[in-house]
């Protein structure tokens, strides 16, 4: 045998981890006391634990203590107490606090890293390279939003009491993604650990004892579902952090409409990974296998979906194939494993169920030929072509090592089969021309992008999703934005609008009108589809006029309208500003028209109406100022890369406005919502429906396209649940009483659109606050686009 015959019959040998520093923590612990609870450990009040395995082999790691309902309500109690003193200290003291817990954590790391692989089954190299470095990145990096907090963030303060509740394929990583930039907003924590993989979050724990984090500012509770629920449901926490599956995700947000808290979701994905024809295809190779089989696919992120171009398919797939018999299954702790097990069995019978059900839709599923180990929950990594959009590879989350295979021909193909989903987390992008793929970048409904690159991660960049996978971000400012509240001027509760009186004659000094105002839809003034009307009575209770009643069917078409509406949210901010400020200069010239109306209707004083039709030019002049001004930012990650963190439109926001101040009310939330880009579909106030319609004019000589405002009048309560249900509307913005907002809340999980509400209570319209940046901030997505630079 020559040399170069000795050198293709190599083969790579045994180079395993040490596990013996975990080994000897494992039986060094008690854990039938392992819940973290007010700096103490403790055993589960109901005495109950549930057993953690090693998915290599199936073995016994340990019997933890399984947190219930009374476990949470001392931990939630132990991080109320806690709050006042650790809200209350300083930045400085905060940030010292997450030093010492990332630098506590760099002394164990590898203790870390092994702990991570046995429990989860993920490759040492993953863990020992990327989620642990990663994860004591983000204390660090956050000790510095600590300490410029008050700077960075003015008139906002921590939400509160947290509870945060994280998956099983990224544990330690999730818990500091949650832990970090809570702590630094100066909230305090109750974390629950996925049953499946605590062992982290525990040894973690004992880190905050040697750091010096204050009892009861992280409290640690491994348990199963019925720990989350309560969590979830526990009326001393303000916000909910969760991490997982979209169903659970809607089944959150369910439970807490109505509740007041604060939640942010980061749910599941269904990520394409797009390569054009003239991309380095052996590098998009090399991308594809960390984007896909990395953790054995279990990322929310993965890139599962692959779409390439027609011109390259057959040599790409070819050289994925050949890629793929080179991966190496085995233990975790194998330096030379490329997958390990996934978590466990039940997790593995559904990945082989997904790729059957595939199979079976015409799927044409291939695995490289290599042996499975003899123990643990293996499978090897498949791909899927021939797979049709529909099929169920390509629509649902397998969370496996499975590849579902795509062509396309076109840039507007591969943007149309991306978007083909109900989720939207991230995607990635492969080609050699730097137009094209930024060009391709803003098209995608994901809230990630990387271009020629995957996976790509670090504190300072926000990572969250749209559509169903989730709202909220974290990491980077925006990330912060999570555990932070704006001071926003909220008053009395509103009142449910009573049933309406009998409304009787016509006040001689009214300014009458003796036709029905329409509704304003697609640009055009039209009659509701159910050629109904609603009285309108003036500040006597006599009539004043009719509006028309609208339906759901006049919601829907509104909704049509708004979505067709294109040139509104691929206008410039430039553009757009001028269109306001085109809008206030015409409202400026009806100026005594609507103060007549507000004095008509609403009793108001000369003075008072004037003032307000006044205050709501202003508004608009300062929100068509800001349409070209609230932008992104630019970051600079620890690699060869830059974040572009994109400024996008939410989509189609329906605003339900209330009787207080009717028009600057209404003008305050849909200008913001205008000059970010968005269309909008309003509903005015109810019992002053006429300083809504009184705008149509205005609206249609203002240069508006048809389309981006569209005004439908009626009852709040019906026109309010109807919006929330609609799968077209992307954000929902209410004030009204609080059945109203917490229905709306409860029927938006069909979509899992960003909802806000005043939770039932007044808005003062005329504070410098809502004029500000916290309406402007609810009319965008942030999307991360990642740019690598060099050779």
């Amino acid at each position: 045998m020559n040399i170069l015959e000795r050198y293709h019959a190599m083969d790579y040998a045994p180079a395993p981890e040490s596990r013996n520093e975990a080994d000897a923590w494992l039986a060094e612990r008690d854990f039938s006391k392992a819940l973290f609870i007010g700096g103490e450990w403790k055993a589960a009040a109901g005495g109950k634990t549930f057993e953690t395995n090693d998915p290599a082999t199936g073995k016994l790691l340990a019997k933890v203590s399984d947190a219930g309902d009374a476990d949470v309500d001392v931990a939630v109690a132990a991080a109320a107490k806690a709050l006042p003193k650790w809200s209350a200290s300083s930045g400085y003291a905060r940030a010292k606090v997450l030093y010492a817990v990332g630098r506590a954590m760099q002394r164990h790391q590898r203790l870390f890293a092994v702990l991570e692989s046995i429990d989860n089954g993920k490759p040492i190299r993953e863990s020992r390279d990327i989620d642990v470095p990663l994860a004591i990145r983000h204390f660090i990096h956050h000790a510095g939003w600590a300490q410029s907090l008050d700077k960075e963030f003015p008139d906002h303060k921590p939400v509160g009491v947290v509870g945060q509740i994280i998956p099983w394929n990224f544990p330690l990583l999730m818990l500091a993604w949650k832990i970090a930039p809570a702590l630094a907003a100066g909230c305090t924590v109750v974390l629950k650990p996925a049953e499946f993989t605590p062992l982290t979050a525990i040894l973690f724990a004992e880190i905050c004892e040697r750091a010096g984090v204050p009892k009861g500012v992280v409290n640690i509770l491994p348990g199963g579902p019925d720990a989350g629920a309560a969590i979830v449901n526990h009326p001393s926490v303000q916000k909910i952090a969760f991490t997982g599956s979209s169903e659970v995700g809607k089944i959150i947000r369910k439970a807490t409409a109505g509740s007041g808290k604060k939640i942010s979701l980061e749910l599941g994905g269904k990520s394409a990974f797009i390569v054009f024809e003239d991309a380095d295809l052996d590098s998009a190779v090399e991308g594809l296998v960390d984007g896909i089989w990395f953790n054995q696919g279990q990322v929310c992120c993965a890139g599962s979906r692959l779409l390439v171009q027609e011109g390259v398919a057959e040599a790409f797939i070819a050289k994925v194939k050949t890629r793929m018999s080179r991966l190496r299954l085995g233990s975790p702790l194998d330096k030379n494993t490329d997958i390990g097990p996934l978590v466990d069995r039940t997790q593995l019978d559904r990945v082989r169920g997904l790729v059957a059900q595939g199979a079976s839709q015409g799927a044409e599923c291939w695995q490289p030929d290599c042996a499975l180990p003899s123990a643990g929950y293996f499978h090897l990594p498949t791909l899927a072509t021939g797979v049709a959009p529909a099929n169920i590879l390509a629509q649902e989350e397998v969370f496996g090592p499975v590849l579902a295979a795509m062509t396309f021909r076109t840039t507007e193909e591969a943007v149309e089969l991306a978007n083909n989903t109900r989720y939207g987390l991230a995607a990635s992008v492969w080609s050699e021309n730097i137009n094209l793929a930024l060009h391709a970048a803003p098209q995608l409904k994901a809230g990630v992008v990387w271009i020629n690159g995957t996976n790509l991660f670090d504190a300072a960049c926000g990572f969250g999703g749209y559509r169903e996978s989730g709202f909220g971000r974290e990491g980077g400012r925006e990330g912060m934005h999570e555990y932070l509240v704006a001071k926003l001027p909220l008053g009395a509760p509103i009142k449910p609008a009573a049933a309406p009186a009998k409304i009787e004659g016509v006040d001689g000094e009214g300014l009458g009108i003796d036709r029905t105002a329409k509704l304003f839809i697609g640009g055009k003034q039209v009659r509701p589809d159910g050629n109904y009307s609603l009285a309108v009575a003036d500040r006597k209770g006599k009539f004043a006029c009719e509006v028309g009643l609208g339906n759901r069917k006049d919601i829907r078409d509104a909704v049509s309208a708004a979505r067709a509406c294109r040139a509104w949210g691929e206008a410039t901010g430039y553009n757009r500003s001028q269109v306001l400020y085109f809008l206030a200069e015409n409202l400026s010239g009806r100026a005594d028209e609507f103060a007549a109306r507000l004095v008509q209707l609403t009793g108001a004083s000369a003075k008072a109406a004037r003032e307000e039709v006044e205050l709501s030019i202003e508004r608009l002049f300062s929100f068509a100022g800001m349409a070209d001004k609230f932008e992104g930012r630019v970051h600079a990650p620890p690699a060869r890369a830059v974040t572009l963190a994109l400024h996008e439109p939410v989509g189609v926001i329906g605003i339900v406005a209330a009787d207080e101040a009717p028009l600057l009310g209404l003008i305050s939330l849909v200008a913001p919502a205008l000059a970010m880009g968005n269309t909008v579909v309003a509903v005015p106030s109810q019992k002053y429906p006429l300083l809504a319609t009184d705008l149509y004019q205005v609206i249609e000589y203002s240069d508006v396209p048809a389309g981006a405002i569209n005004i439908v009048t009626g009852k709040t309560a019906e026109l309010a649940g109807v919006l929330a249900r609609h799968d077209d509307v992307d954000g929902l913005w209410i004030v009204a009483d609080s059945d109203v907002c917490k229905s709306a809340e409860a029927e938006s999980i069909g979509n899992l659109k960003r909802v806000w509400t005043s939770s039932g209570r007044s808005v003062d319209w005329t504070s410098d606050l809502v004029g500000g940046e916290a309406f402007l901030r609810r009319a965008i997505e942030v999307k991360n686009v990642w740019v690598p630079y060099g050779d």
